[in-house]
């Protein structure tokens, strides 16, 4: 409540607290909602508050109340207002609100903003000889305030300058606290069972040199040291290798399965769909052959003779690498000598079926890797307990991609440019958020879409689509849910828009067998338009592709649209994105919109962070982002940094936390994460 304003003074879309006079309250019960309406005047003009689900003020205000109301200032039906503004009852005359700072704590009926406040403060007079767990050292350096004072400070500020340094200091414990966990944790593991030290400069790592048709870049060149250092250590290796769409992280990891095949072991190496998994064994199928390597892809669509051959030649270890999908975590799958597991869009997997496939090895190494492009902070405080290498630039034989946000309205453009892409040879995407829906499904599946990106299309009926050849009974039909889903599609497409050339469809619900043979025709180019879901978002590579077609595209996240956007240019030719959209929701335009201005992943990646919350973008994590109360890791990524180098140094100088100056923090982190301490006790 540091910046009081009269009504009349109020503006709008600033925050401000004004002071006045309950003149009425009013308690209304619409459907499902209990609105509380308390109109206030302070002599020069009325203000309207409006409080969702807190019927309890109906009770506790009455006329001539004099309260306190902080927020955010509107213009409505010709009155400024509030919306579920902070409240505070002024019960005493000379308590008034002079422009102190006010904290805002959680209340309610029983427990109304005042009373917490006091129990707060309290609470804090209790805590005047706490103790602090921040080596001294580190408060120096950083001109960090006591935890006391830290805590008395981010509740009852007298400066915003000091409630920012309290933040600052208890920002920085709250990250470095994380940082030693997942170290901790990461030492712990590994020093429960000795890993192999691989064989990292033999002969089969020396033919996949030869074998790879072209230079590495000084990135993927570093990222290949990084990885190979580690596994020839005699501790087991954990690092990821995040990299932006197309920038090589085949490459880099077919050395380190290189130099399993050098030690006479055993490798899996998973990946979260059949496509990817067979499109690896293919890439990497070709230079393992020309290096000597032994390998197979296993699947739910293998036969069981081919199946039975392989688990044969996995057990008796007469195969170096194992491509797969899921399957590779089913029981009957066990190599004589795993020592090698590679995680492809590790997230995509759940904890538990991650865990299951490190343990088909004894302490092997794990390599993950993710095209999900994650901002280093982020990766810092939430993957601190694993190595880390990044992949940003491209290989210079990769064309730029030009984005275009249109509206359905537009749609002709698009497909001018992708028939224009198809006449001079190339290839085309044409990408569906849904496989197939009948009519009696559109209401469910409206009701699924984001809260931000509502589908506007109801307010296009009636429009014409730009486009020659597409007459307008051919346009009602394209509006239709059905038609612009995946299977529909095609048929559309095929027989109005890309007459003479052949259509094929990719889906999630496809057999095994279907879809490696439709991937199998638009590779090599016996279909020239692949209808897809976002079954082809990762890793799927066909150079020859240069054009595609997202339609709804404001149902996608930024980050997958960033993956829809890497499968095309990714030849010499330049590629072209058309991102289709039916929203007219501010958000989601602005979304589509930085799709456009952005290019590199890392930077939309901070973009996106600096809409939603962290874990949104990272999915589920057994600990990490989920726990931090107080960090930004858009405005904190130089504190993480700090935080990360600061939790590596003290563990190599004191590893179990015992020296006297360490005690107090290593009982915090006991403290903070249990599960680690009831461990280290078993």
């Amino acid at each position: 409540m540091s910046r009081v304003s009269t009504c009349a003074d109020a503006r709008i879309s600033d925050s401000c607290t004004v002071v006045g006079t309950v003149y009425e309250v009013k308690v209304k019960r619409p459907k499902n909602l209990v609105l509380t309406e308390i109109t206030i005047n302070d002599g020069t003009g009325t203000f309207i508050v409006t409080c969702f689900r807190q019927p309890w003020w109906g009770s506790k205000l009455s006329r001539g109340s004099r309260i306190a109301v902080s927020g955010t200032v509107e213009f409505n039906f010709g009155f400024k207002r509030m919306k579920n503004p902070l409240i505070e009852v002024i019960e005493d005359p000379a308590q008034e609100v002079t422009g102190a700072i006010v904290p805002v704590h959680p209340a309610s009926e029983k427990l109304p903003a005042n009373t917490m406040r006091k129990l707060v403060s309290a609470a804090l007079d209790m805590s005047t000889g706490l103790e602090d767990p921040l080596p001294l050292d580190l408060r120096t350096r950083y001109r960090l305030m006591s935890r006391a004072s830290a805590l008395r400070c981010i509740h009852f500020p007298r400066t915003m300058e000091e409630s920012a340094a309290a933040r600052r200091r208890l920002a920085y414990e709250e990250v470095l606290m994380l940082e030693l966990h997942l170290m901790r944790s990461h030492v712990a593991q590994a020093a429960r069972e000795q890993a192999l030290a691989h064989v990292v400069n033999g002969p089969c790592c020396a033919a996949l040199r030869q074998a790879i048709p072209f230079e590495l870049t000084l990135e993927q060149q570093d990222a290949v040291s990084d990885i190979l250092g580690h596994m020839s250590q005699p501790l087991a290796m954990h690092h990821m290798l995040l990299g932006d769409v197309g920038t090589g992280k085949t490459a880099v990891a077919a050395f380190a399965l290189a130099a399993v095949a050098d030690s006479g072991t055993q490798a899996l190496m998973m990946a979260p769909t059949e496509v990817l998994a067979r499109q690896y064994a293919r890439s990497l199928g070709a230079w393992f052959d020309a290096a000597g390597i032994s390998w197979g892809v296993l699947t739910g669509s293998t036969d069981s003779d081919a199946r039975a051959a392989l688990l044969d030649r996995l057990s008796s270890g007469e195969l170096s690498v194992l491509f797969g999908t899921h399957a590779l975590i089913e029981p009957e799958v066990q190599p004589r000598c795993c020592s090698l597991v590679v995680i492809d869009e590790q997230q995509r997997f759940g904890v538990a079926q991650r865990n299951a496939l490190i343990e088909k090895g004894r302490a092997a190494d794990v390599l993950s890797l993710t095209a999900t492009p994650i901002p280093r902070s982020l990766a810092l405080a939430t993957y601190g307990d694993m190595t880390l290498s990044y992949l940003r630039s491209k290989p210079h034989e990769h064309a730029a991609t030009a984005t275009k946000v249109l509206s359905y309205s537009q749609i002709g453009e698009a497909y001018e440019a992708a028939r224009n892409a198809l006449d001079a040879g190339r290839q085309v995407y044409v990408v569906c958020p849904l496989v197939g829906q009948s009519h009696s499904q559109k209401d469910g599946a409206a009701s699924e879409r984001r809260n931000d990106s509502p589908d506007s299309r109801s307010s296009q009926e009636g429009e014409q689509y730009v486009y020659a050849s597409i007459a307008i009974e051919d346009v009602a039909d394209f509006q239709n849910d059905d038609t612009r889903a995946a299977i529909e599609q095609a048929r559309f497409l095929e027989q109005k828009i890309f007459c003479g050339y052949q259509v094929g469809v990719l889906h999630g619900r496809m057999k095994g067998p279907e879809k490696q043979a439709a991937m199998a025709d638009f590779a090599e180019g016996r279909t020239q338009v692949l209808v897809a879901t976002t079954v082809i978002e990762v890793g799927v590579d066909v150079p020859n592709a240069t054009v595609m077609v997202i339609q709804d595209a404001d149902r996608f996240g930024l980050a997958q649209l960033h993956q829809l956007r890497g499968r095309v240019g990714r030849g010499q030719a330049a590629g072209e994105v058309f991102l289709v959209s039916g929203s007219k929701a501010p958000l989601a335009l602005e979304r589509l919109s930085a799709m456009e201005r952005i290019s590199d992943g890392f930077e939309l990646a901070e973009y996106d962070l600096s809409l939603r919350r962290e874990g949104d973008i990272l999915g589920n994590r057994q600990h990490g982002t989920s726990t931090l109360k107080l960090v930004n890791v858009v405005r904190d990524a130089a504190l993480i940094e700090a935080a990360h180098a600061d939790a590596r140094a003290l563990l190599d100088a004191d590893p179990d936390l015992n020296q006297p100056e360490h005690r107090a923090l290593r009982y915090e982190v006991a403290r903070a994460f249990p599960e680690q301490a009831q461990r280290k006790e078993d």
